[in-house]
């Protein structure tokens, strides 16, 4: 059953009646087509990448990465910034803008030099954008003067993103590349240069397959192929990870974040908000799916609401932040012993199997029931056993066992109550 819950929050200074953006992507490439998804709920978008002039694309562009039965687990893309001159794209804005003045209608950009950025700067702005979005992270652009290379060199940023600022009176937002190992020193020279926003992440620089009769990378252009960007559900990891530390940095305070990355549903967008991010941009899930996939979003997060007695979006923003310490300040005092459950063991094995060839061999299997017994006294807690049963709930987590001098005046019914929703 549906749930009416007021899910708008601000973004930048601008009103959204839901987070839910599509990403600049080949599901945001002209005003007929972004009309469609605007129409389904999508609080607003960013317009695919708008460059001085339209890219020439190869044929084929795509691949996937599949796992056993999973037909899509990540997604590989060799297409570039918009096809469509910039003359061309402001007309298409103008024309969303004019339809859907309520909506959001944010667009990314992306030059090759300073008076490139300028110029979309401007044009963009006077054709009607919300806020513009700065694309210092495409992996896959043929000019390495553009794209993923200029995000990983903090004085390009800075230079750049300065150069808008002073071409608009727009909002504007740095889009981060993941190709790099501190994100946050990128983030700092767009903050210092005046962008208010940090977007990320954009796509992860990959071969995801090679095709074995032609001997190279999928997909296949003519006997060749060339490394691109990696996105999907694989990478809300890696998302999230970058998210976590651009939300701790200190020096970031007061930037507000866009997460992109692996969001496929209303779990994985609730995921990002209460990392510290105030909207999410999808793409992979609509490629799958279709517009309307924002509809279950707008449904499951007003459920998750509902639930939690949530009354706006903002209380839950940036929530578990806190929570994602260092790995030296994790509590090591404890193992959390796994318990079978026998009326739901479907004695396939795989238990015993991880663990004997995988872990900590503390798992016994009895070949004439075909039932697998913890071995307690061997158990380290590392529930690798319970990440392999295929069936729900038949290994969960039981016992909580201290190590040796280590209680501290606790009990085990103080640390089980911390572990209530694993």
């Amino acid at each position: 059953m549906a749930t009416k819950k007021d899910l708008s929050i601000d973004f930048l200074g601008v009103r959204c009646e839901n987070p839910f953006f599509l990403s600049s992507s080949p599901v945001c490439n002209n005003a007929e087509q972004i009309s469609k998804a605007l129409d389904a709920g999508w609080a607003g978008i960013f317009y695919k990448t708008v460059g001085i002039n339209g890219m020439d694309e190869c044929s084929p562009r795509f691949d996937i990465l599949t796992k056993e039965t999973t037909p899509w687990v990540g997604f590989k893309n060799m297409e570039q910034i918009s096809e469509l001159s910039l003359a061309e794209n402001v007309e298409e804005i103008k024309q969303l803008k004019a339809k859907y003045p309520t909506k959001v209608i944010g667009v990314s950009i992306m030059g090759s030099n300073e008076e490139e950025w300028a110029t979309l700067a401007r044009e963009v702005t006077a054709a009607g954008a919300d806020m513009l979005e700065l694309n210092f992270s495409c992996p896959q652009m043929t000019s390495h003067a553009m794209g993923s290379d200029v995000g990983q060199n903090p004085d390009l940023v800075y230079k750049y993103t300065k150069v808008v600022v002073d071409n608009t009176h727009l909002p504007v937002v740095a889009k981060m590349t993941p190709n790099i190992g501190k994100m946050e020193e990128p983030a700092l020279a767009a903050a210092r240069a005046g962008a208010k926003g940090i977007s990320a992440i954009n796509t992860i620089k990959s071969i995801t397959n090679i095709d074995l009769d032609n001997l190279t990378g999928k997909p296949v252009v003519n006997g060749k192929s060339s490394i691109s960007g990696y996105s999907g559900n694989a990478v809300k990891p890696v998302a999230l990870r970058f998210i976590t530390q651009l939300a701790q940095c200190e020096e970031l305070e007061g930037e507000q974040l866009s997460g992109i990355g692996g969001i496929e549903t209303w779990q994985d967008a609730v995921e990002f908000i209460l990392l510290g991010c105030r909207n999410v941009q999808v793409t992979t899930s609509v490629m799958q799916y279709g517009y309307r996939i924002v509809e279950d979003m707008i449904n499951g997060l007003s459920h998750f609401m509902e639930e939690r007695g949530v009354d706006s979006l903002d209380e839950l923003v940036g929530i578990a932040t806190k929570n994602v310490i260092p790995a030296e300040e994790l509590d090591r005092s404890f193992q959390l012993i796994p318990k079978i459950d026998y009326d739901k063991c479907i004695g396939c094995g795989r238990c015993f199997i991880s663990c004997f060839d995988g872990s900590h061999q503390a798992i016994a299997w009895d070949s004439d029931t075909r039932k697998p017994t913890i071995l307690e006294d061997k158990c380290v807690g590392c529930h690798l056993c319970i990440n392999v049963c295929p069936v729900t709930d038949c290994i969960t987590s039981d016992k909580v066992v201290f190590k040796e001098g280590r209680q501290n005046n606790r009990t085990a019914e103080d640390i089980a109550q911390q572990l209530v929703y694993q």
